[in-house]
């Protein structure tokens, strides 16, 4: 049976999917991109602070389904220039153990919706 995880500390979907859906024991996230939750305005200032609402985003939909990026066991980056990939993995790696951090992929992709620059989805298990 899933279980509709939803947080009004990250951005309401944008069309017919939910933040998160827990199945079990495991938690699959939506892709985040940097939409700041209070001002539902997107964060571009920087690929760092674009990246850091991101990973705001995500550890508000963790926290919803009572789990830490400690939890999380696999992380999808994609990214529209991979010539930002070591800033956005300097920031995506200020949220984990380096020891414990998770598997992931990272792919550079055509476009993005809003055109944003990163967007990251995980899952999680308890």
């Amino acid at each position: 049976m899933k279980k509709i995880i939803n947080t009004p500390n990250a951005p309401a979907p944008i069309g017919p999917y939910n933040q998160a859906v827990l199945t079990g024991n495991t938690l699959y996230t939506s892709g985040q991109i940097a939409f700041d939750p209070k001002t539902n305005e997107l964060v571009l200032d920087s690929i760092q602070a674009e990246t850091k609402q991101v990973m705001e985003n995500l550890k508000a939909v963790l926290e919803a389904a009572d789990m830490t990026f400690e939890n999380v066991i696999k992380s999808s980056i994609f990214i529209s220039d991979m010539n930002n990939f070591g800033q956005i993995n300097e920031v995506y790696g200020t949220y984990f153990n380096s020891e414990t951090a998770p598997a992931r992929e990272t792919v550079e992709v055509a476009n993005l919706p809003k055109f944003v620059n990163v967007e990251i989805s995980m899952i999680a298990v308890k």
